[in-house]
């Protein structure tokens, strides 16, 4: 049925935030790509667009909500061993993300977050489907 996910998220500063992302190895889609909004391209068909936040606030008529004081979203994005997550992290912090929840290890499934630059938390975690429990 849906073939892409694009998830919008606010930022101030958009040579600050692109240069953050690729930080951590991901890339941007210049086709979609300028002074207002840049396609991160998250994975194949994962795609977030970070639109500075006058234009972002075209889109919605609801008030804009600061991510450094609530949560309005939660990013999950799996990678394929527990070293990598720690990596992502690593990469995170040295590029001026902060940890704001202590990582979590479930057995089957390991998982640690950072937030960004703009505030948004980005759930980082490997899982041994194989592992998990029956239902949760």
């Amino acid at each position: 049925m849906f073939r892409q996910i694009f998830v919008n998220l606010p930022i101030h500063d958009m040579a600050r935030s692109q240069a953050f992302f690729k930080a951590l190895g991901l890339s941007f889609n210049p086709r979609f790509t300028n002074e207002q909004g840049a396609c991160l391209e998250i994975g194949e068909n994962f795609y977030a667009m970070l639109l500075v936040e006058p234009f972002f606030q075209g889109f919605t008529k609801k008030p804009v909500s600061n991510a450094h004081q609530s949560t309005e979203v939660l990013l999950a994005l799996s990678v394929d061993s527990r070293a990598e997550v720690e990596e992502v992290i690593r990469k995170a912090v040295a590029a001026g993300a902060t940890t704001p929840v202590e990582p979590k290890d479930y057995g089957f499934m390991y998982q640690h977050g950072f937030a960004d630059l703009d505030g948004h938390q980005w759930e980082v975690f490997w899982m041994d489907e194989a592992a998990a429990p029956e239902q949760m």
